[in-house]
């Protein structure tokens, strides 16, 4: 690891609309004022669309040297099926289409992890280990996080065989805090299974918004929610026990659907009494 990587990396997930820019700022210039700020991204809207190769490759000389992408796989590869409008395209022809975006971002050494999330009706079977196996297979020279939203996974009777599987196939476990609230959510699970990468994604804790499905604005309202500095203080030993089992944890804050995710990031940054190394320069204001 080099000089200017981060062995512990903090950032959130997208960059457009985050509580950081000076007003006026135009969507092009954001990413670059973000890196000012942390040395870590989720790219989510490659969920809803394979970014094309030259948009990845703005994003690459829009960042410093040691920045580093977590990139949503597609969503007809996870299991989410294809959006209304979207082209129907062959699995293989996805999986060649998604690996020749990343390009650019391998190319630069600033892919952290693809990370293939998973439905909550996507339940620890057969078939869904053997696709989880056939995605390792199509992504193998690429590093593969697996985020499960089914609590089967990690029934006790499965806990076990399920994190060795995931060692064996060298997928980076995605560790979650999220509201526990019945079949559609995973617990706590603090276990690693690949030496190079922790991954923690933190989506809040709002019980009572996680399963609300029936409602128009329901994706916004799962992710309000403001974490309190008792509750990120609890994750200081957890990161701590973490960084002693891999070369890099990396801690992406999702709960931003009333504008939180920076200031939990920035709140979890002072605990952990982190400054970053390699970050972009800051914009200095005159006055």
């Amino acid at each position: 690891m080099s000089s200017n990587e981060n062995p512990i990396q903090i950032g959130v997930c997208g960059w457009g609309d985050h509580d950081l820019y000076p007003p006026g700022t135009q969507a092009k210039e954001k990413l670059a004022i973000y890196a000012g700020h942390f040395p870590v991204v989720e790219v989510d809207s490659t969920f809803y669309a394979i970014a094309p190769v030259e948009r990845m490759e703005r994003w690459v000389d829009d960042t410093p040297e040691s920045f580093r992408f977590v990139v949503k796989a597609y969503r007809e590869l996870t299991g989410h099926g294809r959006l209304e409008k979207a082209p129907v395209r062959p699995w293989q022809e996805l999986v060649e289409n998604m690996l020749a975006s990343l390009a650019p971002m391998r190319r630069a050494d600033k892919l952290e992890a693809v990370l293939f999330q998973f439905p909550p009706w996507y339940d620890c079977s057969q078939k869904h280990v053997k696709y989880i196996r056939r995605v390792r297979e199509a992504f193998r020279d690429v590093p593969v996080a697996v985020e499960f939203r089914n609590q089967s996974w990690f029934r006790p009777e499965f806990r076990d065989k399920t994190l060795q599987f995931l060692e064996q196939e060298k997928c980076i476990h995605v560790i979650c805090d999220e509201p526990q609230a019945g079949e559609g959510s995973v617990p706590l699970v603090l276990a690693t299974t690949h030496p190079a990468q922790a991954l923690v994604r933190f989506h809040g804790r709002n019980v009572a918004g996680w399963n609300n499905t029936g409602q128009p604005n329901w994706r916004d309202v799962r992710y309000a929610y403001r974490y309190s500095e008792a509750e990120l203080e609890e994750w200081v030993s957890h990161v701590r026990q973490l960084e002693q089992q891999v070369r890099r944890v990396t801690l992406l804050f999702n709960n931003n659907s009333q504008g939180d995710a920076v200031d939990s990031a920035k709140m979890m940054m002072r605990l952990l009494d982190i400054e970053f190394e390699g970050l972009a320069p800051r914009q200095l204001d005159i006055f």
